[in-house]
């Protein structure tokens, strides 16, 4: 079998569990015996580019001529059986579905945000949960509050984007949905639910736990919708030391409030290799996933269990679904986390195999790639799909 493996992958400045599952996909269809054909664009090529050059291209979202031409001669040179998009945005573009779907080829889709419908992506914007543009034909809103990357011209071409795309993603054979959720989400977008099927994602096993360590670890991209100042307030509510330690890794604008709180049991470790994420994760007892976003699947909650770590989250999008009875469920506000934070301390250890069960059983790579493979054979051209 041969697949088409589309995605645009996100900034390395702001390190992306979207880019990690990818990764992981991909080793694992190549170990399954699937041939991966990648067409992949990294963000991190725009910043390399003269002024000329980014302006020539502020329309691929739209449209993405290159990303096109590498896709065509991908099909005629392969004849792969199917292209399996991910995220499309900015140097992609939907587009390739038309492309694929033009030479006969099915297209498969792992749904990893709301930009189907919402600019951003991620329905947050200026510190709450925003919908404004669900439902309307043209995503004004978006354009009028700058919600693409705070450029009202960029978001108006993204804008764009998904009023000329909302036909493209009907011709899309199978929607992949990490989640519930995000299963009724892409329904009331008018997805049939037979071109829908929920398959989680999956991380890479990183073996036998650790036993537990001690303290909490906020491990993410440090922006707004990620809900750092919502634990920094929650973890301020407590004395200091009570908790242990709360560690935080990542990279991002938030980055200036980690180096400011002036607690010594706050402690920043900024952007980690993975080496240094294992660590990280070895060291403490819980992971905290506290987004104020409907968050899809979060990589790290994956992360956490695949390492016998309980997961504290939010119980906001697909975090109940990642957590199930390997951890706390709480609303997103200040009190009701730090509630859970001394609850979380003293019953992490009596959860940790819990959390690692939950992951062999419903994460791990070997059960996530059966699924997909059998997902691709039933849309591939001599198979029964319709």
């Amino acid at each position: 079998m041969k697949v088409v493996v589309a995605h645009n992958r996100y900034a390395s400045a702001q390190p992306s569990g979207e880019n990690a599952v990818v990764e992981a996909d991909i080793a694992e269809l190549r170990a399954a015996g699937v041939e991966v054909l990648p067409l992949v664009r990294r963000s991190d090529e725009i910043a390399t580019w003269s002024g000329l050059r980014r302006a020539a291209s502020a329309g691929s979202p739209l449209y993405n001529g290159s990303a096109q031409r590498e896709l065509r001669a991908l099909l005629r040179r392969h004849r792969p059986d199917v292209v399996h998009l991910h995220n499309p945005y900015p140097l992609i573009s939907p587009w390739v579905v038309r492309t694929a779907r033009q030479h006969g080829v099915p297209v498969v889709q792992t749904v990893h945000n709301y930009r189907q419908v919402c600019v951003n992506g991620v329905f947050f914007r200026d510190g709450a949960g925003c919908t404004e543009c669900v439902g309307r034909a043209l995503p004004l809103p978006a354009v009028r509050h700058a919600c693409y990357r705070g450029s009202r011209a960029q978001s108006a071409v993204m804008a764009a984007t998904l009023t000329v795309h909302r036909p493209t993603w009907h011709r899309v054979d199978r929607f992949l949905a990490p989640t519930a959720a995000i299963a009724d989400h892409l329904h009331r977008a008018g997805i049939p639910a037979g071109r829908v099927t929920i398959k989680p994602n999956a991380v890479a096993d990183p073996g036998p736990p650790a036993p537990p360590g001690d303290g909490f670890l906020f491990l993410g991209r440090l922006v707004p919708e990620k809900g750092l100042e919502l634990l920094l307030a929650a973890w301020a509510l407590h004395p200091v030391g009570s908790l242990g330690l709360l560690r935080i890794a990542g990279d991002g604008p938030l980055r200036r409030m980690c180096t400011g709180v002036g607690r010594p049991d706050v402690v920043f470790l900024g952007s980690l290799d993975p080496a240094g994420v294992r660590a990280a994760v070895r060291d403490s007892a819980v992971i905290v996933v506290p987004s104020v976003w409907p968050d899809v699947l979060p990589t790290v909650a994956l992360e956490a269990l695949a390492a016998g770590r309980p997961v504290l989250g939010t119980a906001m999008g697909g975090i109940p679904d990642a957590v199930g009875p390997a951890g706390w469920l709480v609303a997103p506000t200040v009190p009701a986390l730090a509630a859970a934070l001394p609850i979380a301390r003293r019953e992490a250890p009596a959860l940790a195999a819990l959390a690692r069960h939950r992951y062999l059983t419903t994460y791990h790579p070997t059960r996530i790639t059966a699924q997909l493979i059998a997902t691709y054979t039933a849309l591939a051209p001599d198979g029964n799909h319709g």
